[in-house]
This record gives structure tokens, sequence and C-alpha cells, in this order.
């Protein structure tokens, strides 16, 4: 059974923690060890269940364009033209059908080793040396071997209960057969291969998905069988007997490929674990580093509701780094959605640099409104950080709240390079924001007169000649260093 995550409803979950009986997603735990299968939960701190990769797995139906591009990858086109081609050239004598015997061995090897290597995860096909070396070749042996006793059964049934018993196996093997090679592959036994009960529980664990399968099976035979019996009635020997081969292997290396896939997808019914081991689209690379499992336990602690411990775990990260600029935009969204205006004004100056930063006005407004109930009048004591703010509120139309806070400006910081700047925001918002263009004015004036060291005192006169006519008052015209 297929679970989702507890704090990611929709997305499936990856690991379950027996104490807690609590499910979660791989977006949960970022610092989990896949590959050995090792994760601490979150909550209690003990070890958990991996339920496997299969969970966040394409569900084999929405992947049959895959598997028909499965055989045609460089290691099975390179087993399927060998034992293919090589049999062609052998002579026509005990030796040429001696090797014949060999490759075939090797291919029927090879394509049981697809089920394997699939239902471990691997989404690529294994490679060559699969097919001629090492052990494995017993697989064949086996298979002639389940064969044998299937036909057995059928005569015991028909010995015993007549042509209707004996009707009711042959159905009953035909449906199992895709169970019956699956097992065979997985456990390496005759015995279970052929079990009634095991075949049952491994078709009624997959469910539904088992009869989809076996109706694409169907159907690829079927093409199988048509797409030979086509090159053999339409081409020569000399070319219909190796397509009709290559064909026969494509189609056999597509439906092991699809039994592996659905003993991959189906694990966690089928009692056991595996990854995608391949560097795939489909397979997601979490970094484990110490920020992804912050994030995480931030994540899970919100949606917990434990927002006194979320903005604790907040403080005490921005004692190491003070100014780490995620952790200060997380804080103040924690602060704003708890509307803690004591704990903001406390951190005010690096929220409101932070927010100046993101050019936010709306942030830098409601963060200012809720600063007035701390400090009524409250304004910047940098005057670099009050011009940034003014700015950013100028530029999203808060225009009272620029002149909030910049008023007084020349009185609070009287030799501060940032007095001109300040003012030609006032006179700004003034004129282009509130029609006031009378004191705006005043306020061009004043630089004019009192800021003539400032690169801005130059284009006053520009300013003023906007004002007089009733002209939006546009910004210092930007300059360029131009290379000699």
């Amino acid at each position: 059974m297929k679970h989702d995550c507890h704090y990611h409803p929709g997305a499936p979950a990856t690991w379950h923690c027996r104490e807690c009986q609590a499910y979660y997603c791989s977006r949960c735990m970022p610092d989990a060890d896949t590959r050995r299968h090792r994760a601490l939960c979150p909550k209690c701190n003990k070890a958990m269940q991996y339920l496997g990769a299969a969970t966040e797995t394409t569900p084999f139906w929405n992947r049959i364009g895959a598997f028909f591009r499965y055989p045609f990858h460089s290691d099975p086109l390179i087993v399927i033209a060998i034992c293919t081609l090589v049999p062609l050239a052998a002579p026509a004598s005990l030796a040429g059908l001696l090797i014949w015997v060999l490759l075939a061995l090797a291919l029927f090897k090879y394509t049981y080793a697809v089920i394997n290597h699939t239902a471990e995860g691997h989404l690529k096909p294994p490679p060559v040396s699969v097919a001629f070396t090492g052990s494995g070749f017993s697989i064949v042996i086996l298979q002639f071997l389940v064969f044998i006793v299937i036909g057995g059964l059928a005569g015991a049934a028909a010995l015993l209960g007549g042509p209707l018993l004996l009707m009711l196996t042959l159905a009953f093997a035909i449906l199992a057969l895709p169970a019956s090679i699956m097992i065979l592959a997985m456990e390496r036994s005759v015995g279970a291969a052929v079990n009634p009960m095991k075949l049952t529980a491994l078709i009624s664990r997959i469910g539904s998905p088992y009869f989809l399968l076996y109706g694409y099976l169907i159907l690829l035979t079927l093409a199988s069988g048509m797409a030979q019996d086509f090159a053999l009635n339409h081409f020569p020997f000399w070319l219909s007997q190796p397509l009709s081969g290559f064909l026969n292997s494509t189609f056999t290396l597509i439906l092991f490929n699809m039994l592996g896939y659905l003993l991959f997808q189906y694990q966690e019914e089928l009692g056991f674990t595996a990854d995608i081991q391949d560097p795939t689209e489909e397979a997601v690379v979490h970094q484990r580093d110490r920020s992804s499992r912050f994030d995480a336990d931030i994540d899970m602690n919100l949606k917990d509701g434990n927002y006194d411990r979320v903005q604790a775990m907040l403080n005490d990260a921005l004692k190491k780094d003070p100014e780490d600029p995620l952790r200060i935009g997380q804080l103040y969204r924690l602060l704003a959605a708890r509307n803690n205006a004591t704990e903001l004004y406390r951190y005010h100056p690096r929220v409101l640099s932070w927010l100046a930063d993101s050019n936010d006005g709306e942030g830098i407004a409601s963060a200012l409104e809720m600063l007035e109930h701390v400090e009524p009048g409250f304004r910047p004591d940098e005057p670099e950080l009050a011009v940034r703010c003014a700015r950013c509120l100028y530029n999203s139309g808060h225009y009272k709240p620029t002149l909030r806070l910049l008023q007084d400006f020349h009185k609070r910081f009287p030799d501060s390079e940032e007095l001109a700047p300040a003012y030609l925001l006032v006179a700004q918002a003034l004129a282009n924001g509130m029609n006031q263009w009378e004191k705006a004015t005043a306020f061009l004036t004043f630089i004019q007169k009192r800021c003539s060291d400032h690169p801005l005192h130059e284009q006053v006169p520009v300013f003023l000649e906007q004002a007089q006519k009733r002209e939006l008052i546009k910004g210092p015209k930007a300059t360029f260093p131009v290379p000699d």
C-alpha cells in the first residue's frame, strides 16, 4: 500500500517511522542516506524504514515509450547482433549447432538479467558481459524445468479431473506465466515459480496493474508474431531469418524489461526495497547538508503549528550567521504572520535591509506599520538604510510613508552624504505623487544651497525647471565610465 507524506499530501512517502507512525517524503528527509537505507526520524531521532524509490517512480503504463527504446541501447543491441548474426556464419555441422545453442543460452540469460537489473532500480540495460561471462546460465535450465513441471501438472489435472480441470489448470498457468517468470528471476527456485500460492499472492499484491501488464504482453506477443511472419513471407531467406531473430529478441527484451519494472514499481508490496541507480531525469539527487535539513525541520514545524519552536530555531541560526539573507527572510515572514512587532523591532535593521535588497516596498510599508506600535514615529537610525527604504517605498507608490521616513533628515543626519538623495526623493514624492510642486521646489532649493559638494548638485537646475513646468521630476542621470 502506497502512503502519502504526512507533511506534503500528494507526495509519495519514502520513509516510515514505526515509533511515531509518521511517513516522510524525500523533501522532508534531505539528509537521508538512500544508498544505505539509513535515516533518523526528525521527531524521535530513531532509525526509520526505507520504503524504496518506487513510491516516486513513474507508473509502468506511462513509460511504454521507454520500454520500446530499451532494446536499442548499445549493450542490448550488441547482444542481439551477436546472437542473431553469428549463427548465420556458423558452419552447418555439429559445431555450428553447438554455437547456436550457446548463443541462445546467452541471450536467454541476458533477458533474465534484465529483469533483475531493472527490479534493482537500474533503468539502463545491463552490460554486454552479463550475457557471455560469469554464472547465471542455470536460469535457462530452471525455466525449462518450470515448463516441464507445468506440463506435468496439466497432465495430472487431465487424469484426475478430466477436460474441465485441465482447462482451468492451463488457464491459470497462462495467466500466472508472467508472475512465474518474475518469481523465477528473483528467487531462482522452480518450486517457488510453480507454487500456486506464491503466484496468487504476487498477482494479488500487484492488483489490477498486473492484468493491465498482461494485456500489454499479449499485444507484444501478437505484434512480435505478426512482424516475424511478415519478414518471413515478404523478404528473401537470407534477410528474413536474421530480421525475424532480431524482432523476436527485441520484443523479448521489451517484455522482460516491463516485468522487471513492475517488480521495481511494486517493491513495497512485494517486500523488498530498491533505488533508482542510474542518473536519469526521474532520479532526483538531494543534497545532504545541514541547510537542507534545517529548512525541512522548519517546514515540518510550521505545518505542526510549532511557531515558537521555529522562531527559536531562526534566532539560533542568526546568532551563528547574523547576515544570512535566507534566515532573515524566513524570520520576517514568520514575525509578520504572527504580528510580533516586538521581535521585529529587535531585528529591524537586518529585516529592513533585506527588504530593501529585495526592492520590496510593500513589505517595508507593512514592517514600518508594525514598528509604529512599538515606537511611535519610528525611523531607522542609519541614514543609508533610511534612504534605501524610502526609495523602495517611493517606487511602490507609498508617498506618505516616504515622507514620514525622511522627515527632518537634515536635523537627524546633518553631515550625511545621503542628504541630497533623501531630499530629492522627498521632492519627487511631493511633486510626482502628491502634486505639491511648491514644497517640492523648496526641497530642491535646499539641496542647491546645502549640498554643493554632492554629485547631484549640478542636476538640481534641471529638476527645478521640471518642477516649474509641472513636469515629472525624474531621477538623476546615470553615468557610465568610458574606457580610454
